[in-house]
């Protein structure tokens, strides 16, 4: 009879520990998840178009660049003001990209490894970038703005090896281009 009753509390304690503990896990990855603000992968990820394979490569992402306003890279970082809220088209050199999943990158004049850049994301995580692209040239065109980061947010793209400028205050700001379009070149 005891050794009954001992099988019968195993059948039902087993399962219910392991429901337990499935459910604290699925806590954590969500605090995880939470914390972090990188999107889930886009679920309709086309294959990169790469072309030129004789003089490196040319790889386009997101919709085809409509020739928009051409800026010099170097004109929004003295100035990002008077770019704010417009749609422009930027070159520049890949200086880094987001190492988890590619939903940004960091775009600076002549790829100079310090100084201010241009964070580039993507409109609606609707595309992403090879976390390899650190040293492309890159022609994205989309909508600049000004943005004041959180502390967390900087220090989470610090952590992923980004450099965010800091205001007089002390305070993250960093001027932004949310692209529609991407081509990067090697």
């Amino acid at each position: 009879m005891n050794t009954l009753r001992t099988s019968l509390m195993l059948l039902v304690a087993v399962p219910l520990v392991a429901l337990a503990s499935d459910k604290s896990s699925a806590k954590a990855g969500k605090t995880a998840e939470a914390d972090c603000h990188h999107p889930p992968a886009p679920q309709a990820q086309t294959a990169p178009k790469a072309e030129g394979a004789a003089d490196g490569w040319k790889l386009t992402r997101g919709e085809p660049l409509k020739g928009a306003k051409a800026v010099k890279l170097a004109d929004v970082l003295a100035k990002p003001q008077a770019h704010d809220g417009k749609t422009v088209l930027l070159e520049g050199q890949v200086r880094k990209a987001c190492e988890r999943k590619g939903c940004w990158m960091e775009l600076a004049a002549n790829g100079q490894d310090k100084g201010p850049g241009v964070r580039v994301t993507f409109k609606d995580y609707g595309f992403f970038v090879p976390l390899d692209s650190a040293g492309a040239q890159a022609r994205v065109e989309g909508v600049l703005k000004v943005a004041e980061l959180t502390d967390s947010r900087a220090q989470h793209y610090e952590s992923e090896g980004a450099i965010v400028p800091r205001g007089a205050d002390g305070k993250p700001r960093e001027v932004q281009l949310v692209a529609t379009g991407v081509e990067l070149r090697r």
